[in-house]
């Protein structure tokens, strides 16, 4: 170590450690002392250098005249009369198309008093500029000529932007704009190797650029800036040019010929993607809509050319999109087509969907197709209940856990709640104040994040669809969101327009129930007269025969058959208007065994059906009518054995089950037992475009002799009792009605 250094270092060292500054402070101390010094060593070498550009003698005194307020105009014209070169660029300019003047101007003084102090003054000092970097040649990576079409744009775009705010110097704002720029030649003269190579490097990202400049000592905005202080420009000058790459949040509390450079700057690149990132800030900064930068950005491309010529300023378009960035557009505009498409082939499947099962099997597999998620689950809601319960399309992974989800809509804390409420698509990463509940769905969904989507359509709530996300997803997300929004607002419609045509089902079933009901009371009461009637003549009948006559027999046949008749003709309002009769408590496999003895004989030897009892042991017992559930049993051993008419094999199951009871949305108790009856057959199934219909009347898959109504029966005997019942169908696995049973207070029977 040499020994001048050391001692400073130990100096330095001591300080901190009485200032009690840690060792890692001293060492950024140290690398800002490194930076300072780095920083000022490219000033001192940018001062010794014999290529530093300086003004010319003749723009100091012009300078310092248009300064003066005292100067003439006429004076200023026998000053740019003592240069040539000057003198004809200030005659070629009043005389370009650019100014549009009808009679050509042939003396200087007049185009000084046309062209005012201001535009002498810029314009003399852009010549100078330009004669000074004259000699000056392109390289590989710094075209000279697309390097000036981007300052004189930016220029002429800065006097635009002053004009339209009312800045009273727009000919500062050219200026300023014209040399925001002018540390790169200075750059690209002095360090022309270590330059190149971070010209190659950066592209077209000017942050790379700048953090590769600082490595040198300095950003071209410092040195610019410094360099226009010291041509003795105006201060507020310099700061336009130091500042013209500062974050838009700091540009927004600056000065105004700051905000005119910085916003002229980015909507003057080369390519159209950092030029729409100055529309919106044009748009951020001044308040002004995109057409009218359009405008500003199309008139100053159309005025560069003729500018250029007049004051011989080689300049050369740039490509408006490097071959890079051409690729990405083209590969994110073919994403958007294969997104669009993929979404009305979505929509196409919507519109033929019957029934919300099938709707949401169309929506998850789109979702999966068009967002690459690997899970999502649905959260519909209850309006009666004001709650939000899970969802899963059947065979999903967890689906009955998921089925068992229940959100109200009160639990503010949970995200699919804030995302329902607030009809905004939500992402979990965002927030750090997960619920519970939130983390739970995260952990069902096996990602360790989710986008909650709300689905809501004419201001009505029809739930959220939570999106499983993993890491590597979530920064695309945000450019999906439109497409997003898009889906979710269609996936809402087709639930809403399902939820009508279920209302709408609803009351034509109500009307036609109330109809046939009518109709099955006139019948009941037409038929009863004359079947009592027949019942009192074989009364008779059997009086005047002898006790033991052989016709005895055939009248009781008949006399049941008649009984028969009458509990047939009574079935035709139970559908309707239903009667629980006496209720009891009722062994459900007594009921089962003793039923099937009959339906055995009756119907299923005949057809060559086996059946198969698997009857649980210890069940409680059921509080209904035992007829009521024979029917039930009836109908549905019927029904399948109808199916099965070249014989088959049904199977009659039942077991115990313990359910919740859900009293409030939020809290479960009330533990209590139930019966479950499970009736399978291994049949053709029931055909997919009836099995959502299965339990409404008049509805069958066994031809024009069957009129559906053994199923409607079967099912409002089940509701009657407070239970439920489902249907599972294949067309490999046959048919299965599952029956749930609440059961009775008392404890177990016998079964």
């Amino acid at each position: 170590m040499q020994p001048s250094v050391f001692p400073r270092q130990i100096i330095i060292l001591l300080t901190c450690l009485h200032m009690k500054l840690s060792i890692p402070r001293f060492f950024n101390l140290q690398c800002l002392s490194f930076a300072v010094n780095k920083e000022k060593n490219i000033f001192q070498k940018l001062k010794r250098s014999k290529n530093l550009p300086s003004l010319p003698q003749v723009l100091v005194k012009l300078i310092e005249a248009c300064n003066s307020d005292k100067t003439t105009l006429k004076e200023l014209s026998q000053i740019t009369a003592k240069d040539p070169s000057l003198a004809s660029k200030v005659l070629r300019l009043v005389n370009s198309p650019y100014m549009g003047l009808r009679d050509p101007v042939t003396s200087l003084e007049k185009a000084v008093l046309y062209l005012g102090a201001d535009t002498i003054k810029n314009m003399a000092i852009s010549a100078s500029v330009l004669q000074v970097f004259s000699q000056t040649k392109s390289g590989a990576h710094f075209n000279l000529s697309q390097f000036w079409w981007h300052s004189l744009l930016c220029a002429l775009i800065s006097r635009r932007l002053a004009k339209l705010t009312d800045y009273k110097h727009p000919e500062e704002a050219f200026l300023s704009g014209l040399l925001h720029d002018i540390a790169k030649l200075i750059f690209w003269i002095h360090f022309p190797k270590e330059y190149g190579l971070l010209l190659s490097e950066s592209g077209v990202n000017s942050e790379q650029l700048i953090a590769g400049e600082v490595r040198l000592g300095a950003s071209h905005a410092e040195v610019g800036a410094w360099l226009t202080r010291r041509w003795n420009l105006d201060p507020l000058m310099a700061d336009a040019v130091h500042y013209h790459h500062e974050p838009i949040e700091d540009i927004a509390h600056a000065f105004p010929l700051v905000k005119i450079v910085h916003v002229a700057n980015v909507l003057s690149q080369g390519n159209s993607v950092q030029s729409a990132g100055g529309r919106e800030i044009a748009q951020t900064v001044f308040g002004f809509s995109p057409s009218l930068v359009e405008g500003i950005l199309s008139e100053a491309k159309e005025e560069i050319l003729d500018v250029a010529r007049s004051m011989d300023i080689p300049v050369e378009q740039p490509p408006d999109l490097s071959a890079e960035i051409q690729q990405e557009s083209n590969e994110e505009l073919l994403s958007q087509v294969k997104n669009i498409s993929l979404l009305y082939g979505t929509l196409d499947n919507l519109l033929k969907a019957d029934g919300q099962e099938a709707i949401l099997t169309i929506l998850e597999r789109g979702l999966k197709i068009l967002f690459d998620v690997p899970s999502l689950m649905f959260f519909l809601y209850d309006p009666g209940k004001e709650i939000l319960m899970g969802r899963s399309p059947k065979g999903g992974y967890l689906e009955t856990r998921i089925n068992e989800l229940v959100v109200p809509v009160r639990f503010e804390s949970s995200l699919l709640i804030q995302s329902l409420k607030q009809n905004r698509i939500l992402n979990s990463r965002a927030t750090s104040d997960l619920s519970i509940a939130d983390k739970q769905i995260a952990q069902l969904l096996r990602t360790d994040g989710m986008i909650c989507i709300p689905l809501s359509v004419r201001h009505q709530y029809m739930g959220v669809i939570a999106l499983g996300v993993r890491a590597g997803q979530t920064p695309r997300f945000p450019s999906q969101r439109k497409l997003m929004e898009m889906f979710a607002y269609h996936a809402a419609v087709s639930l809403y327009v399902d939820e009508l045509k279920y209302r709408e089902n609803q009351r034509i079933q109500a009307e036609r129930m109330e109809a046939v009901s009518t109709m099955a009371g006139k019948v009941v009461h037409e038929v009863n007269n004359p079947l009592g009637i027949i019942k009192n003549y074989l009364k008779i009948l059997g009086l005047k025969l002898p006790e033991r006559h052989p016709s005895q027999e055939d009248i009781t046949i008949i006399n049941e058959e008649i009984d028969r008749v009458y509990q047939i003709v009574c079935q035709l309002t139970t559908f309707s208007q239903p009667d629980s009769g006496d209720s009891t408590e009722v062994d459900v496999n007594s009921v089962i065994l003793s039923q099937m003895k009959l339906l055995r004989q009756s119907i299923l030897q005949p057809l060559g059906i086996s059946d198969h009892l698997s009857l649980g042991e210890g069940l409680a017992k059921v509080l209904c009518d035992p007829g009521r559930l024979k029917q039930v049993l009836s109908n549905l051993v019927k029904n399948a054995a109808e199916a099965m008419k070249n014989g088959g094999n049904i199977y009659i199951e039942t077991r115990g089950r313990d359910d919740f009871k859900i009293k409030e949305a939020d809290q479960q108790d009330d533990v209590s037992n139930s019966i479950e009856m499970i009736v399978r057959d291994d049949g053709p199934g029931i055909p997919e475009a009836i099995r959502h219909r299965l339990f409404e009347p008049f509805i069958s898959s066994k031809g024009a002799d069957h009129r559906g109504l053994g199923l409607t029966v079967v099912h409002n005997i089940v509701k009657e009792l407070k239970g439920s019942i489902i249907c599972e169908s294949g067309g490999e696995t046959g048919t299965v009605f599952k029956i749930m049973l609440p059961a009775s207070t008392a404890g177990p029977g016998s079964g």
